[in-house]
């Protein structure tokens, strides 16, 4: 199993960046072991190549699947958060890289259809030639241009010009700060008129929908700062699918994760994770 554990973190960020959720990924390239464990190796030329392969087809095949659950999940549904500073996701050294994996990005990579989301990735994500992508995906080449044109037109809706590295972390600091102290001066200069708030709490915690505009998020985020607990939380700050963001914690607790994304220097969306379930790989991730 030595060639293919060289290739388990490559094949781990293409799952991720295909589902949205590290542990479904995690059983994917678990499948991709077995599967590789009972090949013929003298049938495959190139192992990184049949691996993307059966990756990206297992991952094809759970999407499908996926998006129906996705459909009846209570609440709404956000992609499962990943600590990315250690390089979890492979190298995210340009902004583009960091935006392939942001929180926001994969929620539009929702609104594609498996086929479409697989290519998308494959072409930004990993370089792949649409000669590759149409052998990996047993479409034909021209088909894979279509694919990668129309994705790009649905993920080009939203256009956004965040600060640098050190100014993001800046702002989510004080952001994180404003929140926890109830300071709402602070958060009123930090958020954009048109600001969006979601929260994935499974359906059991959280807003279940979409908080839209400078008020009422205000007003949201005021109450979650006069919440009994709040005394007993201890906020820091990491990178979160290539972003700062901002961990709540309770003891050794992982409670939520903050993530905002940013337009120059206001925070324009805001995805808010307090479902324990999505918030157990990057718990793991802490210990």
């Amino acid at each position: 199993m030595r060639v293919f554990e060289e290739h388990r973190s490559r094949l781990f960020g293409l799952a991720y960046r295909l589902l949205g959720s590290a542990a479904e990924a995690e059983d994917a390239v678990q499948d991709a072991a077995r599967r590789w464990h009972l090949a013929d190796r003298a049938l495959i030329d190139v192992p990184a190549a049949w691996l993307t392969t059966v990756v990206a087809n297992l991952c094809l095949t759970r999407l499908s699947s996926a998006r129906a659950r996705r459909e009846d999940y209570v609440g709404t549904w956000l992609p499962e958060p990943v600590l990315t500073a250690d390089g979890a996701l492979g190298p995210l050294t340009t902004p583009a890289q960091r935006d392939l994996v942001s929180l926001g990005t994969l929620v539009l990579l929702e609104g594609l259809t498996p086929v479409q989301r697989a290519v998308f990735v494959l072409a930004e994500a990993f370089d792949q030639s649409h000669g590759e992508i149409a052998a990996i995906l047993d479409v034909e080449e021209s088909h894979s241009r279509q694919l990668l044109h129309r994705a790009r037109e649905h993920l080009a809706t939203e256009h956004r010009y965040p600060p640098d590295r050190s100014a993001q972390q800046r702002i989510v600091t004080r952001f994180l700060a404003a929140v926890l102290n109830g300071n709402a001066a602070g958060l009123e200069q930090l958020l954009a008129e048109d600001v969006v708030s979601w929260a994935d709490g499974g359906g059991t915690t959280a807003a279940r929908r979409a908080i839209t505009g400078k008020p009422r998020v205000l007003r949201y985020l005021l109450g979650l700062s006069k919440h009994p607990q709040v005394s007993l939380v201890n906020g820091t700050t990491a990178e979160v699918n290539g972003h700062p963001a901002a961990l709540l914690r309770i003891g050794r607790t992982l409670t939520a994760i903050l993530a905002p994304a940013l337009d120059g220097d206001r925070i324009t969306r805001l995805h808010l994770i307090v479902n324990s379930a999505k918030l157990g790989y990057a718990a793991r991730q802490l210990r």
